[in-house]
């Protein structure tokens, strides 16, 4: 009974640092190989979330979450920069 208690809690332990391994608020660095870069222009209502990387990464880059999961892109794309712009200014009607 002990045993079976303990492993339960071994997996369940498991299960949750596994989960914040792939939070945006994780302490690990994630960089982005520029062959690996999202080069279309993705729907602003899929956005989930992003997050620039690391100044110590070899590449500019942000890390945009979507519901299918995370891609990197070139934050000077002109669409992410327009992206940028509403969400600073949500009532700006410019497209």
């Amino acid at each position: 009974m002990k045993i079976s208690l303990a492993l339960l809690v071994l997996l369940l332990a498991a299960a949750w640092a596994g989960r914040q391994g792939v939070s945006f608020r994780s302490s690990k660095v994630t960089c982005c190989p520029k062959e690996k870069f999202f080069r279309w222009k993705i729907p602003e209502a899929k956005i989930l979330e992003y997050q620039y990387t690391s100044s110590a990464c070899a590449h500019k880059a942000v890390l945009v979450m979507l519901p299918g999961g995370m891609v990197c892109v070139d934050p000077g794309e002109k669409w992410f920069q327009k992206y940028l712009k509403k969400q600073k200014n949500p009532n700006s009607t410019s497209e």
